[in-house]
C-alpha cells in the first residue's frame, strides 16, 4: 500500500512537483536505489527522493565517490542505479564512473542539476558550460529547462522514460 503521506500533488511549487513526478517515474519503472552527492542546486531532487517512499538514497559526501558506488550497484545486477549531484564542477567529478560504464555497458542514469541558461558561464566554478560534458560516453542526454506552467509535466515522465529506456538498450550504458 502506498503511504498515504506521500503524494506527486503535495508539491509547495513547480520545481519540486516536477521532481516528485520525475523520482516517481524512475521509481515505477525499477530504479530502486540514488546514489546522491547533495548540493544546492540538486536539492529539490534529493528531497524528491528522500520522500518516496519506494526510493532508496545513499548519502556521499564526494561525488567521485557516490559515481562510483552508482556504478558499482549497476554492476551488481541491480539495473540501472542513478548518480544524483549538484552543478559545476561537482558534475566533472563522475566522469571517470561515467567513462567505466560506458566502456563496460553498464546502465547507470546521471542525474546532474545545472543553472538556469540564464545563470549559466558566470565564471564561478559550479557555473561552467555541463551541457554534453560527458561526450560521447553517454548513450543519451537531455538538457531539462526550467519548469514552467506552459511545458506539459507529461515532459517530465516522458524525459525520464526516454533515459531509462537509452540506459538499457544495447549497447547499455550511462
Amino acid at each position: 500500500m502506498a503511504d498515504p503521506s506521500w503524494s506527486v500533488l503535495d508539491a509547495p511549487n513547480l520545481t519540486y512537483r516536477w521532481t516528485q513526478l520525475f523520482v516517481e517515474e524512475l521509481v515505477r519503472n525499477g530504479v530502486e536505489t540514488f546514489f546522491v552527492a547533495p548540493g544546492s542546486r540538486s536539492t529539490p531532487l534529493t528531497v524528491a527522493i528522500a520522500r518516496h517512499p519506494g526510493a532508496n538514497s545513499v548519502l556521499h559526501v564526494d561525488e567521485r565517490g557516490a559515481a562510483f558506488a552508482a556504478l558499482g550497484a549497476a554492476r551488481a545486477g541491480q539495473g540501472p542505479a542513478a548518480w544524483v549531484t549538484t552543478s559545476g564542477t561537482a558534475v566533472a567529478n563522475g566522469l571517470p564512473a561515467v567513462v567505466e560504464a560506458s566502456v563496460d555497458g553498464v546502465p547507470m542514469l546521471l542525474l546532474t542539476a545545472d543553472r538556469p541558461p540564464e545563470l549559466r558561464d558566470t565564471g564561478a566554478n559550479q557555473t561552467i558550460d555541463q551541457v554534453k560534458i560527458f561526450g560521447d560516453y553517454v548513450r543519451w542526454q537531455a538538457d531539462v529547462p526550467p519548469p514552467s506552467g506552459e511545458i506539459d509535466p507529461a515532459y517530465v515522465l516522458t524525459t525520464a522514460d526516454q533515459a531509462l529506456h537509452q540506459t538499457r538498450r544495447p549497447p547499455a550504458g550511462p
